[in-house]
């Protein structure tokens, strides 16, 4: 017998997905929709045209007070109190070892006022360090993971949609920043932000406005072909478009240096944060002995890896681990981003195989990612 709280919570548009058909799924304790028809047809339509998602699972977590940007500053890797109003910056919170907890995505609503957006799978971790890394700082860290609904208008026909639903300066809008404005009529924070590869909109709304808003974009993208788009197409869309995912690519057991994104890392800003010193030896170290490094790979036949199948070498080596794959829509062929033994991943290296249930497939070693939009 299952306990009524351990049934997976539901967004404010769960009874709309149901009317749509879609196949629902439990991910990170939300049911969500995975699917509406399938998963290419979805995947080639924010490629080609535009797809309308709900990614209400996500959480915000917003930080306020005069200190709020000197907080975030000790407690995420970036240099978040540099950022200016109506910008947002990818970034990530790391353990004082290093281990990446989570990556995020920061947005400067106010001066004294940023959204954390974290992945649904660690929002509560994330609430509880940034919690706990509060102290000595005149900030406050509030839980507003029930205050919004997130929906995402992705694909090149997005613009041409949102614009008929809005009087925002969306041509002003630069990738990474987001304005308040309205949205069918109702409050939204728009964000030119999006985990697709393609360009295209999230849009921060209140719970009960969410319906309106998803059916005002449905009837605004139906001449253009927009169509509903389930967390299956949004997994293959950010693996063509060499988009780590937390679990995969990113765990505590990798720091950012490991994964290929020391970038993030801004040591020149002022005072400590956690993590410093770890991520200090972790930089020093993939510098000095560079550790596996993340690449694509493109299979030369038609069987498609899975996260945890071993990379080997031609002598049959193992040589690293795939962490994503999937069949990739655009390019017609299976792909898989892996760790792999830095001597072994420059971009057409010879003799890489993918271990697939005992048969050693063989695969082209490719730069991320394996997809750019034409801008």
């Amino acid at each position: 017998m299952t306990d009524a709280t351990d049934a997976p919570r539901r967004t404010a548009l769960d009874a709309t997905h149901r009317a749509l058909g879609a196949t629902m799924t439990d991910f990170a304790g939300w049911d969500m929709p995975l699917r509406y028809s399938s998963e290419r047809e979805e995947h080639v339509a924010v490629r080609t045209r535009a797809g309308l998602f709900d990614l209400s699972h996500m959480g915000e977590i917003t930080v306020t007070g005069p200190q709020a940007g000197a907080l975030l500053d000790h407690a995420l890797v970036g240099n978040i109190g540099a950022l200016k109003v109506g910008r947002a910056r990818y970034t990530m919170i790391c353990a004082p070892d290093g281990g990446i907890l989570d990556d995020l995505i920061v947005y400067r609503l106010a001066e004294r006022e940023f959204m954390v957006v974290a992945n649904a799978s660690n929002a509560q971790v994330v609430l509880d360090a940034l919690a706990a890394r509060q102290a000595g700082f005149d900030a406050a860290v509030r839980d507003d993971r029930n205050a919004y609904a997130l929906i995402a208008v992705q694909g090149p026909e997005s613009p041409g949609i949102l614009k008929k639903l809005t009087d925002a300066d969306l041509d002003g809008l630069k990738y990474y920043a987001g304005l308040p404005g309205t949205v069918a009529g109702v409050e939204a924070l728009i964000a030119r932000t999006g985990y697709t590869g393609e360009d295209g909109f999230e849009l921060f709304v209140r719970p009960a406005d969410a319906v309106a808003v998803w059916e005002a974009l449905t009837a605004a993208g139906r001449d253009v072909g927009l169509v509903p788009c389930g967390l299956s197409c949004r997994d293959t869309l950010r693996l063509e478009a060499g988009m780590p995912l937390y679990g995969h690519e990113l765990t505590t057991a990798l720091t950012p240096f490991d994964a290929g994104l020391g970038r993030v890392v801004k040591f020149e800003k002022e005072g400590d944060f956690v993590g410093r010193a770890a991520l200090a030896t972790a930089a020093e170290r993939a510098e000095q002995a560079p550790p596996r490094k993340l690449v694509g790979l493109v299979a030369e036949g038609r069987r498609v890896p899975r996260a945890g199948y071993p990379v080997v070498a031609a002598d049959g080596t193992v040589i690293g681990e795939v962490t994503s794959g999937a069949p990739s829509p655009t390019l017609g062929k299976p792909i898989a981003i892996a760790y792999v033994d830095a001597g072994l991943a420059a971009p057409g290296t010879e003799g890489v195989r993918v271990d697939i249930r005992g048969t050693h497939e063989p695969y082209e070693v490719v730069a991320l990612p394996f997809y750019k939009r034409q801008k």
